[in-house]
């Protein structure tokens, strides 16, 4: 990164000479290094104080890919050969590590955006932390869809006795040896928690309100991902979701008559419509059937002992978790512009919601993972680079009609 900075007693201001991107996830360390190979340098502000943040403080311990290595890759360096074909979380934390390594990205962390706004007058963005305001052509958004907890508003919540967590806190079941724990929400993170908990002798009861599709994470011990992936090259995308469908239904039954209902819309044109994922099965399914994992139906009110169910049924229960999900915290932030909904998603679908107004530009807001992820990193590096070489000497230039000196701080 090339910059120029200038302090006073009350404000200090940093200009980046290359593209601001504001996260250090994936996306952010995709789109730098994408940014690296053509040429273009770029600063990471990232507010925690690591690179992958969610993956290293919320989850839990027990997540692997539910994807095959391949499908998760960053771009320009895949995995190490020794991986297996799920890596664990320790093992894609350690590659995330590598990849920054491997391409010398070094976000300045502990740096939490206050707000970021185009300057019409300058024709910059500029960008507020808690102790700097920096200034760029170009804004790369790399926050993602999973930024901030999802926290239901449940009638009571406050009356509940035992605990009440979000499963960005939770670790494993081994402190709820024994406990009757309410997992509320049914996707991937309700599923494998219930799982967990199954695992360390807890007694889960996990919450379906809403239909769900459940497929086996591998079909004919094919990846079911691979699958899908592969017709969808020969195949109309209703047709594919038939197939799927199909082989679920004989390989792990009906799920309706568990009381997870499959939604009327087909698991992929489910996933590009609403951006809802189909749950994985990676054995909590046969714990269910065990009658290990109970299904209830939607809360009503929580108790202080327990919860009330919409069906009239009530339960006790010793600690609550709120497998509800994550949610964009870009409206909190960036101002000033319409690109974003107020669900802090693009208003352009994919493949086309990677590029914006002014030099405003998203990463990993496509709804499809990191091969999302890796798409538009390499649209947004060929895009900026290609502006790059007009732009590259105007640091220097400005730095010096503002009569600065290196003796003010300033570094090329």
């Amino acid at each position: 990164m090339s910059s120029c900075k200038e302090e006073d007693t009350q404000q200090k201001w940093l200009w980046v000479n290359g593209p601001i991107i504001i996260g250090a996830g994936p996306s952010g360390l995709a789109v730098s290094a994408c940014l690296k190979e053509n040429g273009v340098p770029s600063l990471i502000l990232e507010r925690s104080d690591c690179i992958a943040s969610l993956w290293q403080h919320k989850t839990y311990d027990r997540l692997k890919l539910h994807l095959p290595k391949q499908f998760c890759q960053l771009p320009l360096f895949g995995f190490p050969d020794n991986f297996p074909k799920y890596p664990t979380k320790r093992q894609f934390i350690s590659y995330l590590e590598s990849y920054a390594k491997h391409f010398s990205i070094n976000p300045k962390y502990k740096q939490a955006v206050q707000v970021a706004e185009f300057d019409h007058v300058s024709g910059f963005w500029k960008v507020q932390t808690q102790n700097f305001q920096y200034f760029s052509k170009w804004l790369i958004v790399a926050t993602g869809e999973n930024a901030e907890p999802v926290i239901p508003n449940i009638q009571g919540m406050d009356k509940f006795k035992g605990p009440v967590m979000h499963t960005s806190l939770y670790k494993s079941g081994t402190e709820f040896n024994n406990q009757r724990v309410l997992v509320i929400g049914c996707g991937n993170f309700g599923m494998e928690v219930s799982l967990d908990l199954c695992r360390h002798n807890a007694i889960p009861h996990m919450v379906a309100r809403n239909s769900v599709h459940i497929l086996p994470r591998e079909m004919l011990g094919i990846s079911t991902f691979s699958m899908a992936m592969a017709l969808l090259k020969c195949l109309p995308l209703r047709i594919v979701d038939k197939f799927l469908l199909l082989v679920a239904n004989l390989t792990l039954g009906n799920t309706d008559k568990l009381g997870l209902r499959r939604p009327k819309t087909g698991p992929i044109e489910l996933k590009n419509a609403t951006g809802k994922t189909p749950v994985l099965d990676v054995g909590a399914l046969s714990q269910i059937k065990a009658g290990k994992i109970q299904i209830v139906h939607a809360v009503k009110e929580i108790t202080k002992i327990g919860a009330k169910f919409v069906d009239g049924k009530e339960g006790e229960f010793d600690s609550i978790i709120l497998a509800t999900g994550y949610k964009s915290n870009v409206p909190s932030w960036l101002k000033g512009t319409e690109f974003f909904t107020e669900q802090g998603m693009p208003k352009t679908p994919f493949p086309n919601g990677w590029k914006g107004e002014n030099g405003l530009y998203t990463v990993g807001f496509t709804r499809r993972g990191l091969l999302g992820t890796a798409c538009d990193a390499k649209n947004i590096a060929r895009d900026i680079g290609d502006e790059w070489r007009k732009y590259k000497g105007f640091c220097k230039n400005f730095c010096i009609s503002r009569n600065l000196s290196d003796s003010q701080g300033i570094c090329f």
